[in-house]
């Protein structure tokens, strides 16, 4: 017989993990100091257990595999619910233990006294209190199995007391299960004769493209379709793509945008791309999901296609005739192969002031081969996404579809802790890196190498951006960040600080190369504009109004800032 904690344990090591993320607490004594008597599966320490879970979340993004973490009893795990609720999103799996207060005490409103069971539900796709330690074998089991089969994270409920009880019952692996599912032949006849009897192809391509970039690109010659890609389809099919035609939505470009819109038959393929304003309202759709309950969220599905992507357009290109009217492809390319020289053009020096897309094409250039990139969400992961090179052996991490501050030092943690040979770039924003400031400790503490960039322009730039084409007079945005650098190096980090764009080359060159934890913080323009794909009526009446209340409220010089600092791009 062993503690019901040590159970934990094992079963978790055998089923894959070899870390667990989180704060050390008192209900969770029995589970950390099982941790100390098993070798081949460690404590991680972060300083906040919102960094833990997102940890967590970008290890089983980048493994595939599962990945753990755990608080102690009332705050100590409801501090864990925004990371997994990244990871719910993001479609990762994660277990979670949330500790409990002791048995006995439970409805009597102890200290620390909460309900985690009711506060997970929403943040998880599994979540269920152990009341006695027999019940822990079987129900950590299906923990782990709705964890791997949902792609989200499990949460088990375990007062501290129980952890300590005893279990008669052997640990057992829990791997996850691979299997293909194809739509049916009916559902591919027709998706292939609306392919069949039309001229003009786009396709769309999500994170559903995972490991099906061959079968892609075979679809797209078949159909001489331009490919768009989603942002977290990025890293899987742009690169060796001759049909690539970049991004679309309100960090993309215009290329993709007009890829789109310009489509007589849409193909999403394992996508579930939010913005309805970016799709075509008159044009056929197939859409491919593993989900079916995906399917025609966003826009009106004439053939839905349940099946995972590879599988699916492996049962679908027999069906297809070769297209050899090449006009749509041809157009798109052309207008990509436009559309990227502008932005390569945004991406050089300045004489005076770092332009962001100037750091990010040095990063890009500098960064390894087979590097991985956390952004922050906000402007970080709109430079990324226009300005990274994805080559097949990089990645591309981030919250992107729960778009939480905040994101990068903390997943870059479990990146580098899963990784630790791999260059781990983490592209944060002033705010995002000062929201979880703290974790800089966990690189030292950790001895984990991560190289943090930060956009430092002392705002919520983002946001700004946002106030502005909806017309508001920038309020509340303000940050007045420190040299952060400076700080860094107070907290055993080594700290770089460009401020002149001849610097800067330099300076990102030495930062990557140092041996350890380094953070390079980057003074960048401030006023920059990222330009959507497609300027709406409203946004342009937004910017007017921006100006008008700018200069009424008296702060008219911001505009001659901002026409500065955007002059190129309207040239």
């Amino acid at each position: 017989m062993v503690t019901a904690a040590q159970h934990v344990v094992d079963t978790l090591a055998l089923s894959g993990v070899s870390r667990v993320y989180g704060i050390a607490g008192d209900s969770l004594n029995g589970f950390t100091d099982a941790l100390r008597d098993t070798d081949g599966i460690d404590w991680i320490s972060t300083r906040h257990e919102e960094a833990a879970a997102f940890a967590a979340s970008a290890e089983a993004g980048l493994t595939g595999g599962l990945a753990a973490c755990a608080g102690s009893c009332g705050p100590g795990n409801t501090h864990l619910i925004n990371g997994l609720y990244d990871a719910k999103r993001s479609r990762v799996p994660v277990v979670a233990l949330a500790a409990q207060i002791p048995s006995e005490e439970m409805g009597t409103g102890y200290f620390q006294e909460t309900n985690p069971q009711e506060l997970f539900r929403e943040a998880s796709v599994y979540v269920q209190p152990v009341n006695h330690a027999s019940q822990l074998p079987r129900l950590l089991r299906i923990a782990i199995r709705e964890a791997l089969a949902q792609r989200g994270p499990a949460v088990l409920v375990i007062p501290g007391d129980v952890l300590l009880d005893s279990v008669d019952a052997a640990a057992e692996a829990v791997l996850p299960t691979q299997t293909s599912l194809v739509p049916a032949g009916p559902a591919l006849a027709g998706a292939a004769q609306a392919l069949n009897d039309c001229t003009k192809v786009t396709i769309l391509a999500g994170a559903g493209v995972e490991g099906a970039h061959d079968e892609v690109v075979d679809l797209a010659q078949r159909l001489q379709a331009p490919i768009v890609h989603a942002l977290r389809g990025k890293e899987f099919i742009e690169h060796d793509n001759p049909y690539d035609v970049g991004m679309t939505g309100l960090l993309g470009f215009s290329s993709g945008y007009h890829a789109m819109m310009g489509a007589e038959t849409l193909v999403l393929l394992g996508t579930d791309f939010p913005y309805p304003q970016f799709l075509p309202q008159d044009a056929t759709v197939i859409q491919v999901d593993v989900r079916g309950g995906q399917i025609g969220r966003r826009i009106s599905v004439e053939h839905p296609l349940v099946g995972d992507v590879r599988s699916t357009v492996q049962a679908l290109l027999p069906l297809l005739t070769q297209k050899t009217n090449s006009k749509h492809l041809d157009r798109m390319v052309k207008h990509y192969g436009k559309t990227r020289k502008e932005l390569d053009e945004l991406a050089t020096p300045a004489r005076r002031r770092i332009h962001p897309q100037y750091l990010t094409r040095l990063i890009d250039e500098a960064a390894a081969d087979d590097a991985v990139f956390l952004p922050d969400v906000g402007s970080p992961v709109m430079w990324a996404a226009r300005h990274l090179t994805m080559n097949g052996k990089r990645r591309l991490l981030g919250s992107f579809t729960h778009g939480s501050m905040a994101n990068a030092l903390s997943q870059s943690i479990g990146v580098q802790s899963a990784e630790p040979d791999r260059q781990v770039v983490a592209l944060a924003g002033d705010g995002g890196l000062t929201m979880l400031l703290g974790e800089l400790l966990t690189l030292t503490q950790h001895q984990l190498p991560v190289k943090t960039v930060v956009y430092n322009n002392d705002s919520l730039n983002f946001v700004e951006l946002e106030m502005k084409a909806a017309g508001f007079v920038t309020h509340a945005t303000d940050l007045n960040s420190p040299d952060l650098a400076a700080v860094a190096d107070a907290l055993g980090v080594k700290g770089f600080r460009v401020e002149k764009p001849k610097d800067l080359e330099t300076t990102v060159q030495e930062f990557l190369a140092h041996d350890g934890p380094a953070l390079l913080d980057v003074v960048v323009e401030r006023q920059e504009l990222s330009l959507p794909p497609s300027i709406k009526a409203e946004q342009a009446a937004g910017f007017a109004l921006f100006a008008i209340r700018t200069v009424l409220s008296g702060r008219g010089t911001e505009l001659i800032d901002l026409a500065k600092a955007n002059m190129r791009q309207l040239l």
